[in-house]
């Protein structure tokens, strides 16, 4: 597909663009030839192309999931301005 000055002023027009007379074939050829090879993808064979998350045959390794820390809920809300039953109290933002 090739783009014309007048595609390439109403793309530019679109994107909010301002781009100068003399720039404008330079455009046209760029944006040509990224939709040639849009074309050239779109003629590929993907039917029996199963659909991947990722393009490597990767994962993720994971640790085991083990408490490593004790749990210091007593010490943080002793330091914290307002609490009660175990919560945090923090003051009304949205009236």
């Amino acid at each position: 597909m090739s783009l014309d000055k007048t595609d390439v002023e109403k793309i530019a027009h679109l994107a909010r663009l301002a781009i100068a007379e003399d720039d404008i074939p330079g455009y046209a050829a760029s944006l040509s030839s990224i939709l040639e090879l849009v074309e050239q993808m779109d003629a590929v064979d993907t039917e029996n192309v199963a659909p991947m998350a990722h393009p490597h045959d990767a994962y993720q390794r994971l640790r085991e999931d083990v408490v490593t820390e004790e749990n210091q809920r007593e010490h943080f809300q002793k330091i914290a301005p307002a609490v009660e039953n175990g919560l945090y109290l923090v003051p009304q933002v949205i009236e």
